[in-house]
C-alpha cells in the first residue's frame, strides 16, 4: 500500500521533494494521509485523499462542488482581506491539471494545502470552542449566502430528506430480515411516533418558504480547524458532502453532535443529555455570523431534534438490515446509538421553550 500512495503522491504538483508521509486523522469514510515535501528553505506539509468510492457513487461530482465552492469563499475571504489559504480549502493540481487523480484502479484522489498551526476538537465541553464552531460554520453559510446552490451536484442523494429516510427506516421494519424488528419495538415505535416530524424541512425547502442554500452537511465540532493559540475558528474542513440544501441541516447536526454532554456511542443512555450552555455558545456564533430568514429562525430548535430523530432512525435501520452500513464494536451496537440520539430527541423536546428563547436572544425577535 506504500509504494502505491507513493506513486499516487508523484501525480500532483506538490512542491520540493517528498520527505515522508503517514496516515492521518481519524475519519471512517475516506483515506487521508499527510504528505510533506521540503526544498532548500522550508518544509510544507500537504493532506492527500483517496475518496471513498462506496460512499460517494461519483467521486467528480464532489471534486467539482469542492473546487467551486472554495473559489467563491476565497472571492470572499479576500474581499474581507483575510487569508485564502488558511481560510478555506485549496485544491492542488495534478500532472493533468485537474483537481484530481484518477488511479488505473479507477479510484479517485486529491490533495490540498495543509493548514498549520491550527488544531481540532473531536469533543468539547468549553463554551467559547464551541461558539467558535459556530461563528465558522455561520461565516460559511454567509460567505455561500449568494452561491447559486440549485447548481451544485447532490453528491449522496437525499441525504437529509428525513421523509425518505422513514420510508427506508418502515421498510426494514416490514421485511425484519435479521428477525430484530421485535426486540426494538419501543424504539421503532418512538420512531413511529414522529412520522409528522418527518417531511417538515423538505416541505418547506419545496414550497420555497425557506431557502435553498449550500449545505456543508457534516457540521461536527472536528470539522472546524482552530488557531492553535487564539483558539478562534479558521477553516471550516470535510466538504464531500456539500450540496443543496437548508441552513437549518447545519446547524441542527451542530447541536446533535456538539451539544450533547455525551456521546454517539454512550452506552449509559442516563449520560445523554443537551447541554444548554453549549447549545447557547453555537447559536450565539451562528446567529452572529449569517442573516437567516424568519421563517429559518422560526425551525432552528426543530431542526436540532429532526435530525438528532434522523440519525437515530438511520442506526436503527442499518441494525435491522444487519449493521451493513455504519460499522459496529459489538453485538448491538447501532441499537445502543439509536438510543442515544433518541434520549436528545426526548431532551430537545422537554427543552423546546428554552431553546426558542436562545434562540430569540440572538436573532432579535421571537420563535414560535
Amino acid at each position: 500500500m506504500a509504494e502505491r500512495v507513493e506513486k499516487i503522491i508523484g501525480k500532483f504538483n506538490f512542491a520540493g521533494e517528498l520527505v515522508e508521509f503517514a496516515s492521518f486523522g481519524n475519519g471512517n469514510i475516506n483515506d487521508t494521509y499527510l504528505v510533506r515535501f521540503a526544498n532548500h528553505e522550508m518544509e510544507k506539509p500537504y493532506i492527500l485523499q483517496k475518496i471513498n468510492g462506496f460512499v460517494f457513487s461519483e467521486p467528480w461530482k464532489l471534486i467539482e462542488n469542492t473546487l467551486s465552492v472554495t473559489r467563491h469563499l476565497r472571492e470572499k475571504i479576500r474581499k474581507q482581506r483575510g487569508d485564502p489559504d488558511r481560510e478555506t480549502l485549496t485544491l492542488i493540481e495534478s500532472e493533468t491539471g485537474n483537481a484530481f487523480y484518477r488511479d488505473d484502479r479507477g479510484e479517485y484522489w486529491c490533495a490540498y494545502l495543509f493548514i498549520d498551526h491550527t488544531k481540532a476538537y473531536d469533543k468539547t465541553d468549553n463554551p467559547w470552542i464551541f461558539y467558535q464552531a459556530g461563528k465558522a460554520f455561520g461565516r460559511f453559510q454567509c460567505y455561500l449566502s449568494d452561491y447559486p446552490a440549485h447548481t451544485l451536484y447532490e453528491t449522496i442523494p437525499d441525504f437529509h430528506n428525513t421523509k425518505v429516510r422513514y420510508e427506508a427506516f418502515l421498510e426494514a421494519v416490514k421485511n425484519d430480515t435479521f428477525y430484530r424488528a421485535e426486540s426494538v419495538r419501543h424504539e421503532i415505535d418512538f420512531v413511529c411516533q414522529r412520522e409528522g416530524d418527518t417531511g417538515v424541512i423538505t416541505d418547506l425547502l419545496c414550497s420555497g418558504q425557506i431557502p435553498l442554500r449550500v449545505t456543508h452537511n457534516d457540521t461536527k465540532l472536528n470539522n472546524v480547524l482552530m488557531d492553535s493559540e487564539t483558539m478562534e475558528g479558521v477553516c471550516v474542513i470535510d466538504l464531500d458532502t456539500v450540496m443543496p440544501g437548508s441552513a437549518l441541516y447545519d446547524f441542527g447536526d451542530a447541536i446533535r453532535s456538539g451539544a450533547n454532554k455525551s456521546t454517539e456511542d454512550e452506552q449509559d443512555i442516563a449520560k445523554v443529555q443537551l447541554d444548554m450552555e453549549l447549545f447557547e455558545a453555537f447559536t450565539k456564533g451562528f446567529l452572529g455570523e449569517v442573516t437567516l430568514t424568519p421563517k429559518e429562525i422560526e425551525y432552528l430548535p426543530f431542526s436540532a431534534k429532526l435530525i438528532s430523530l434522523e440519525l437515530g432512525m438511520r442506526f436503527l435501520t442499518n441494525y435491522l438490515n444487519g449493521d451493513k452500513y455504519f460499522k459496529t464494536a459489538y453485538e448491538g451496537h447501532n441499537r445502543n446509538r439509536a438510543k442515544v440520539q433518541f434520549r436528545l430527541v426526548r431532551e430537545m423536546e422537554q427543552k423546546t421553550e428554552e431553546m426558542k428563547k436562545i434562540v430569540a436572544r440572538y436573532a432579535g425577535g421571537e420563535t414560535r
